[in-house]
């Protein structure tokens, strides 16, 4: 009798089968196949043969299905990495995040009417005829050889535009993009060249249209996918084209579940399947720079860069406000700013404020100056006035707002700052215009599209936080932009907030027209930052970065591992304990923490940041601690390889 070992798409690791003698033929690492699991058959994915089968108890598989794999060598290679480099337990979960529940479990698909495409433009950059960035990522396609591209683009549509032309004829390609709305703006280029063969997938989708979306993939009618982070997975055979758009995007890293960069799984898997990779970007990611230093990736400027006298008459200016000596005629609305939208406005032209930051305000006691926080957290509470509610944005904690302030008992309480609720106000009063919203608590009330497009058509004043600007799309050429709270995100307890503060301001600039301006409102104009945003000058932001980030060891020059605990036997005593014990001859080490925060359950949460140079003596030294952790009962815990 031959077994075989199945991985189900749960969180478990692979069960031994046995394999009859008329399947046994069949049996090919990757087949789906069916197997009784807890009274029930389910499907799963074959793995291999098992070394040393216990022939006790050992149950048959049903049925195999397909005449072919459906994960080929090189994704049950992928599978194998990411459970070793994201230190997963079971490879059940793995499988889980690669290939939606669909693929296990068919769902017929309702008929739905077509949509029309968005209408695009082909002119300018979006002709293309940047003949040398073709033929170098062409030759590496056409050989069938493993390389990485980092594009450095002029714009989005220039990314685009070039993804469409370097499409292999007939050949399997994966086009990622970080977010829905972003498909229906590339679709008509890729359509126009791949037509039919051209496969969406995406998490938005519904269960039937995943279904037939991973049966055309499956069956080989559909060979290029274009869609969000889970399209990385599309079990395509034989991928000579893996793209990643707007590679920097933090929207590729998942943040619930398993935690993994789609974009490091792109790379991956280009290796392992010997296809050329693309990573493009207006600001390529300080990893993805570091690694076009060292050779790992090939950096492409285009031709276009070489036109800076081109680049300056199309570029919007970006002014950096002083909020210190800058007059407000309203909290976080500087007169610069007020006089320049009423310019805009005058000539008709789209403008748009940028918050970040929900609610109306904090109340703070005039008397004490103390600000209401939150009783679990101890961070500020905002204040929302349409049901006069204080919110903790942290654990969500939801209070009645006070009369009288709690330290001292003073009825003097007064607003202080601005949430986008407030500054949604003081517009409408200044200039007598509704602007149209986008926050998360306007996505709660009111179904707002991905695409923007149609909502914001007509209205003269948009107001949003990030999710307006990860929204809007680059057609929309404003005549201003302002960001009005510019410190919020460089204030951030994450090494990357300056570049991350980068990526946010500078893509603001490419939905503003030629001539536009995008006004940056901050109290720290001295942040090294705002010098080389003014400048448009992101290569000698990375200089400056990478300079800094190697002065404190952090990466690209480290890697990192957060570990997140929790249980009914955690204590600090304990983990300071477990703490030395991995830190005991192991000088390569770093471990910061523990940081303790509330759960929402009334529990205590740990944090602990692990940071090394070496990648083998990380991932050594998570795994002995979680092995000291084992001792712990009830135990909750969460790992992040490269947080």
């Amino acid at each position: 009798m031959e077994f075989v070992d199945v991985l189900f798409p749960i969180n478990l690791g692979p069960l031994t089968y046995k394999c009859t003698p008329h399947l046994i033929d069949r049996a090919l690492p990757g087949m789906l196949v069916s197997a009784p699991l807890k009274n029930q058959t389910t499907k799963g994915i074959i793995l291999g043969r098992p070394s040393k089968p216990e022939a006790k108890g050992i149950k048959a598989i049903s049925d195999i299905h397909g005449e072919s794999p459906l994960l080929e060598p090189p994704l049950l290679k992928l599978l194998n990495w990411m459970a070793d480099y994201y230190i997963i337990a079971n490879k059940g979960l793995v499988l889980k995040n690669m290939l939606p529940q669909e693929t296990f479990r068919k769902v017929k698909a309702r008929k739905a009417s077509a949509s029309p495409a968005p209408p695009f433009s082909k002119g300018g950059e979006g002709g293309f005829d940047d003949e040398n960035t073709l033929s170098r990522i062409n030759a590496s396609i056409s050989k069938k050889e493993y390389k990485t591209f980092l594009v450095h683009a002029p714009s989005p549509l220039y990314e685009t535009a070039m993804v469409a032309k370097i499409l292999p004829q007939g050949k399997s390609a994966i086009i990622l993009v970080p977010e829905i709305v972003h498909i229906s703006h590339a679709l008509p280029f890729i359509k126009e060249i791949a037509g039919e063969r051209v496969c969406v997938l995406h998490s938005g989708l519904s269960k039937g249209q995943r279904s037939e979306a991973m049966e055309k993939i499956i069956s080989g009618k559909c060979n290029v996918v274009l869609g969000t982070r889970m399209a990385v997975f599309a079990p395509l055979k034989n991928v000579s084209l893996i793209s990643v758009m707007q590679e920097h995007s933090s929207s590729y890293r998942t943040e619930e579940g398993l935690r993994f960069s789609a974009r490091d799984i792109a790379v991956m898997r280009g290796y392992l399947e010997k296809s050329a990779v693309v990573l493009s970007s207006i600001c390529p990611s300080i990893e993805s720079v570091y690694n076009s230093k060292r050779n790992k990736y090939t950096l492409i400027r285009p031709d276009v860069y070489s036109q800076s006298h081109r680049l300056e008459t199309e570029r919007p200016k970006i002014r950096i406000l002083n909020m210190r000596n800058e007059r407000q005629p309203a909290p976080n609305l500087s007169k610069t700013v007020i006089n320049e939208a009423l310019s805009s406005i005058r000539k008709s032209e789209k403008i748009m404020f940028v918050i970040n930051r929900k609610g109306y305000s904090m109340l703070t006691c005039k008397e004490c100056g103390c600000t209401e926080t939150c009783g679990k957290c101890n961070i500020p509470l905002m204040f929302y006035k349409g049901d006069k509610s204080l919110r903790c944005h942290y654990c969500g904690a939801v209070a009645a707002s006070p009369e009288k302030c709690r330290r001292c008992g003073s009825f003097s309480l007064e607003p202080t700052g601005s949430g986008i609720e407030r500054v949604e106000e003081n517009i409408k009063k200044i200039f007598d215009i509704e602007p149209l919203r986008i926050d998360s608590d306007m996505l709660k009330r009111k179904r707002i599209p991905e695409d923007l497009s149609d909502i914001t058509e007509g209205k003269p004043i948009i107001l949003g936080t990030k999710l307006l600007t990860k929204r809007l799309h680059s057609s929309e050429k404003l005549g201003m932009a302002a960001v009005l709270n510019a410190d919020s995100y460089l204030n951030q307890p994450d090494f990357r907030s300056a570049e991350r503060t980068f990526h946010e301001m500078y893509g603001i600039t490419d939905k503003i027209k030629p001539g536009g301006s995008l006004f940056i409102q901050t109290r720290m104009p001295q942040n090294y930052i705002f010098r080389h945003l003014k400048n448009h000058d992101y290569a000698s932001f990375c200089d400056e970065e990478l300079e800094k980030r190697k002065e404190m060891l952090y990466p690209p020059f480290s890697k990192l591992a957060l570990i997140t605990f929790n249980g009914r036997d955690c204590d600090t005593a304990r983990t300071e304990k477990a703490i030395r014990e991995i830190l005991s001859g192991n000088k390569a080490l770093e471990v910061l923490g523990p940081s303790v925060t509330p759960t929402k359950k009334g529990g205590k949460e740990y944090s602990l940041l692990f940071k090394a140079v070496s990648k083998k003596n990380l991932h050594s030294s998570v795994k002995r601690f979680l092995e000291i952790l084992g001792s712990y009962k009830c135990l909750n815990v969460k790992i992040v390889i490269d947080p």
